[in-house]
């Protein structure tokens, strides 16, 4: 893993749920596919650098946005689900030639990353399906509220270019949308999660995540898909989709296990972002959610007419 892991867009253009439309999330407009920024390539679970997901082509249309997109399709067996109850949840991936795809590249330590999340941002959900040797993918799944959720499939189909998909499922019941204020510091399961750092579109930015439980540093935190946490943004209005993974990785002789988790953001444009950070301790995966403005001036879109500088030499031999 590299020294910096950018945020890569998935879903973009999404209203959230009609009456319970998260007040906090103003963010507009489209993203620019300059500069590594979002809907300039369809990054996804990895880093803009990691030589795995991030490696799309360049597009346009940022992903998450369709259901079907590249020539792929996903395509759930139903899009109405239960509340209160734990069901499977399948679907399929349909390629270009009409045919459920059966063979995927392992990504982060897994060959397909679900996340669901209702549209107000609450539930959010980390998961990972098992894949059927027909192509169909199911997963147990359990929303203990109604609403409208989106469902995010982030896959590298083998030959492939990495792919994000997004399709809508309903909660059937009534619906009550949750609010959210400014918020740094997350409590969980007895664990205080503080976030420092500021959000600035279109610039790296460092944010560290550190745990501590009862009031003293965690520092034998967990790998968990082969890191010490990692992170998801999900941009307020539209829940445009982000993901990053930490600067450094377990073994790799400089990373230690905690208390402190540090990423390398960019986020594509000025806005209210909901932060969600899963790590592992104690053989148990726990999320910690945050509220965050951005801040500062928004860099300018790069152009054509630009030179850009000489690569720096960071040290680490390169981005393989």
């Amino acid at each position: 893993m590299n020294t910096v892991a950018k945020l890569s867009a998935y879903g973009v253009a999404l209203a959230l749920v009609a009456g319970g439309a998260w007040a906090a999330g103003t963010a507009v407009g489209p993203f620019a596919g300059a500069a590594g920024l979002p809907g300039g390539e369809d990054a996804g679970h990895g880093d803009a650098h990691s030589g795995t997901v991030a490696e799309a082509a360049p597009t346009d249309e940022p992903g998450g946005l369709a259901s079907s997109r590249g020539g792929y399709t996903l395509t759930p067996t139903t899009t109405t689900l239960a509340t209160g109850t734990t069901r499977p949840f399948s679907f399929k991936i349909v390629g270009p030639d009409g045919k459920p795809v059966t063979a995927y590249d392992v990504e982060h330590e897994k060959r397909m990353h679900l996340i669901v999340v209702r549209r107000d941002t609450a539930g959010f959900q980390h998961i990972h399906p098992e894949l059927g040797a027909d192509g169909l993918w199911t997963v147990p799944l359990a929303l203990p509220q109604a609403g409208s959720y989106r469902v995010f499939a982030d896959f590298k189909p083998t030959g492939g270019s990495a792919t994000t998909l997004g399709v809508d499922v309903a909660a059937a019941g009534e619906f009550k949308p949750a609010e959210y204020q400014p918020s740094r510091v997350a409590n969980v399961d007895g664990y205080q999660v503080r976030l420092d750092g500021d959000l600035t579109p279109g610039k790296a930015a460092k944010v560290t995540l550190t745990v501590t439980k009862d009031g003293r540093d965690v520092t034998d935190l967990q790998p968990y898909l082969g890191a010490y946490g990692h992170l998801v943004a999900l941009r307020g209005g539209d829940l445009a989709y982000l993901h990053v993974h930490p600067d450094g990785e377990p073994g790799d002789g400089r990373t230690k296990p905690g208390p402190t988790v540090t990423f390398f953001a960019e986020v594509p444009s000025a806005g209210t972002y909901r932060l969600f950070l899963d790590f592992q301790h104690q053989g148990k995966v726990r999320t910690a959610e945050f509220t965050v403005a951005t801040t500062g001036t928004p860099a300018p879109p790069a152009t054509q007419n630009q030179t850009p500088p000489p690569a720096a030499d960071d040290g680490h031999g390169g981005h393989g």
